[in-house]
């Protein structure tokens, strides 16, 4: 097994970014867990195999709670998967630390809220506003780094 490189275990900008990276990807894992248990209490398969497994062919259906489940897991990684290439470049940028744990903490923030808010059925616009302050980090590291790579298009 190759050691880690001393190089990026001194990151602290990219050390902060697998931080909250990794408390992402389990939030996503967690919301997978959901989807699942609330599939078996609702009875309501996807696939014919798991039906016939547990009850019976009429539980191969769809179900407004399981949707629900499946559209913030959806949402997440339509997300999710832009942050992670977005902080691994931006880390690489060598930004001000804190300024760049900010940006970490107020995306992983935004989308735990965004989740809480599908998955509880909050009142709107409580998820569309956690939807919309964790875009700006995102943005803000788009920005910075067309701009420290616009020399080399």
């Amino acid at each position: 097994r190759a050691a880690p490189s001393p190089r990026m275990m001194e990151n602290t900008v990219f050390m902060s970014f697998t931080f909250y990276s990794t408390i992402l990807i389990l939030k996503m894992y967690v919301i997978a867990i959901i989807t699942g248990q609330v599939r078996l209490r609702k009875k309501a398969f996807a696939n014919p195999e798991d039906a016939l497994r547990n009850g019976g062919l009429q539980y191969h259906r769809e179900d407004p709670d399981v949707e629900r489940c499946r559209r913030a897991h959806r949402n997440d990684m339509e997300n999710i998967f832009p942050f992670l290439f977005l902080g691994a470049i931006y880390s690489l940028l060598n930004p001000s630390p804190t300024v760049a744990r900010i940006h970490f903490f107020i995306f992983c923030v935004g989308r735990i809220i965004h989740t809480i808010a599908y998955l509880l059925q909050l009142k709107a616009p409580t998820r569309s506003v956690a939807y919309s302050v964790a875009q700006l980090p995102c943005f803000s590291m788009a920005l910075q780094i067309l701009l420290a790579t616009t020399p080399y298009w």
